[in-house]
């Protein structure tokens, strides 16, 4: 009753109410990795974007910081993980989230990529698993690329990372066998595409830098 009353006296986001009564279990059922060409390499994305739960978690998380969304798709990541490691026969990886610019993250507070990888790596307790928010850095900040054609959207992301030298050197003293490049949303995969050259720039073998979505 009374969480009636404070709906009508203040109503929820339509995404926010989506998401109520939606269990981790429920959650998981939409789970379909799937591999997405459009980067190189082609990136592991989990969840399908046209799934309208999906997309109401993504849009909470990203520009609401809403708790259930980070706890839904952080058990999404928590699941895929293990496989994807095992299938890969890697002892230790390395999760890399794409980083915010400064000004788009200290208007929203937080990363929403680095808090359900947070929360995944507290959920699954394997110890192979390290998150390194540190280790990117976006150096130049982008407009938004809702509204770009690809061309555009890849025009615009070259150049806007870079490998942060002291968080590479810790890297180098002991390499992971993989780094998984970590994003919310993979559209044109321009994102992930310019994170994987920054960290191959810096000297890491391509051949073990494997970018991964949340959704596509």
């Amino acid at each position: 009753m009374l969480a009636h009353l404070l709906d009508i006296l203040f109503p929820p986001r339509e995404d926010e109410a989506a998401l109520r009564g939606v269990d981790a279990g429920a959650f998981l059922a939409r789970l379909a990795p799937a591999l997405v060409p459009a980067t190189r390499p082609p990136a592991a994305a989990l969840l399908p974007f046209r799934d309208p739960l999906v997309r109401a978690a993504l849009h909470e998380a990203k520009y609401h910081g809403t708790e259930r969304a980070f706890a839904l798709l952080a058990a999404a990541l928590a699941d895929f993980l293990p496989d994807y490691l095992s299938e890969l026969g890697a002892r230790r990886a390395t999760l890399v989230p794409v980083p915010l610019g400064r000004a788009r993250e200290k208007e929203r507070g937080y990363n929403q990529v680095a808090e359900v990888a947070k929360r995944a790596l507290a959920a699954a307790h394997d110890p192979a698993l390290v998150l390194a928010p540190e280790l990117l850095a976006r150096v130049r900040e982008t407009p938004t690329q809702v509204s770009l054609a690809r061309e555009a959207r890849e025009k615009n992301m070259r150049g806007a990372f870079r490998a942060a030298p002291e968080a590479l050197a810790r890297e180098r003293a002991a390499p992971a066998d993989i780094y998984i490049v970590l994003d919310d949303v993979l559209t044109t995969g321009a994102t992930l595409g310019a994170a994987v050259e920054a960290l191959a720039a810096a000297g890491i073998d391509r051949g073990r830098i494997l970018p991964v979505a949340l959704a596509h």
